[in-house]
């Protein structure tokens, strides 16, 4: 653990220096987030003590590290921040430490600290929605009556504010709703259609009225329930943009399919528009967490198709970049004797950090850097677990 008396820049120069021991280590940061049951509100003793548990039980106890608490979504969890670079200038080996080492900490830390166990909410995620093709099987089974649960179990729990949003949810369970087009009949009276999607999104079977099913899913009350959700959905906005962010400051390598494997890990699928040539015109977010959806450019101009695009890199510049990397030696940077590569994945710029960070969503608990533009990269090649006890994601 990094001592408190320091100052904030002594804390990120220690880092800094300890990574620049071995510049053969490109991506030298780990990012560890710790998630708990909604219902543990534990006190920042108690998380300090937990962290100090699992980074010693994962083998990196003797690593300075820094921990922040973050409020920024439906469930109480803490991000650990460390480097991969030990004090003797050796390269600490992170490869399969998600499955082996972290799962057995969770496991121990779960009994040792009385915490609620992930195991116990198997059946629970168990019982989660499924795609209607998956219960429907699309001519013996009901159509209306798939259609139906998959209704159940997103009109009233997701905040959507238009019909493009809702579809976002819809698809993923082999469903869809839509208006006809302007110059239809049910268009022009205010109705609306639902129906069956195919395992490659193609719309099967016959459409049913909005007014035939039993919930009454209308236009008229999507309308209304778009008016309430753009109040509701408010304060979940920052989670999202905080992963994006995390996942992208600092970072020149991460393209679109990697931005969207990520986010999909923190319970967040990323929806992707495009028209008939494959130009990407739209994009969208459902946080499956705090059943929130998001066009794009609803959550500030960063966040649409045209900007995400532009921070992410096309797969053949990123294969030149780590090609690149490889051939040649990093020069080190005046006061840290740092690789300005191994830097840059310890640093964002002061701009991006001073927007990005701390401000609205953290707590500290051991007085991380704040607000000097230090963003924590990910640990790659770790499967993240999705479970809702206590889960560490890596």
């Amino acid at each position: 653990m990094i001592p408190q008396n320091l100052s904030e820049q002594e804390r990120l120069n220690l880092l800094l220096k300890l990574a620049s021991l071995n510049t053969n280590v490109v991506r030298n940061s780990v990012h560890i987030s710790l998630n708990f049951d909604p219902s543990e509100q534990h006190s920042k003793a108690l998380l300090k003590e937990i962290s100090k548990a699992y980074m010693e039980k994962i083998s990196f106890g003797d690593q300075p590290f820094l921990v922040y608490q973050h409020h920024d979504a439906g469930h109480p969890h803490i991000h650990i921040v460390s480097v991969k670079v030990a004090h003797d200038g050796s390269r600490i080996e992170t490869q399969n430490i998600g499955p082996n080492q972290s799962e057995r900490a969770r496991k121990e830390i779960e009994q040792e600290f009385h915490l609620v166990k992930a195991s116990d909410k198997k059946q629970q995620q168990s019982e989660h929605l499924k795609p209607a093709m998956v219960s429907a099987n699309y001519g013996k089974v009901e159509t209306k009556k798939a259609i139906s649960n998959v209704l159940a179990g997103v009109i009233d729990k997701y905040k959507f504010t238009s019909i493009p949003e809702l579809n976002a949810v819809l698809n993923r369970y082999n469903v869809a709703t839509d208006r006809g087009n302007e110059e239809s009949r049910t268009f022009k009276k205010g109705g609306l259609h639902y129906r069956l999607l195919n395992a490659k999104g193609e719309r099967v079977g016959v459409p049913i009225k909005a007014s035939d099913f039993h919930q009454k899913p209308t236009l008229n009350y999507l309308q209304n329930r778009f008016e309430a959700n753009e109040q509701l959905r408010q304060n979940d906005k920052l989670r999202v943009k905080n992963a994006i962010d995390f996942t992208l400051y600092g970072k020149t390598n991460v393209t679109l399919d990697r931005l969207i494997h990520i986010l999909e890990r923190d319970g967040i699928d990323t929806v992707v528009r495009k028209n008939d040539t494959g130009l990407i015109y739209g994009i969208t977010y459902v946080d499956h967490r705090s059943k929130a959806v998001f066009n794009g450019s609803s959550l500030g101009k960063n966040y649409s198709a045209k900007a995400i695009q532009e921070r992410c890199v096309t797969i053949n510049t990123a294969m030149a970049n780590r090609l690149s990397n490889t051939q040649k030696h990093d020069q080190p940077i005046t006061g840290y004797g740092q690789s300005a590569t191994s830097k840059n994945y310890l640093l964002a710029t002061r701009q991006q950090g001073n927007n990005a960070r701390l401000a609205n969503g953290e707590d500290s608990l051991f007085d991380p850097v704040k607000q000097d533009g230090f963003t924590p990269a990910d640990l790659r090649g770790s499967k993240r677990k999705k479970k809702k006890g206590f889960s560490q994601s890596l």
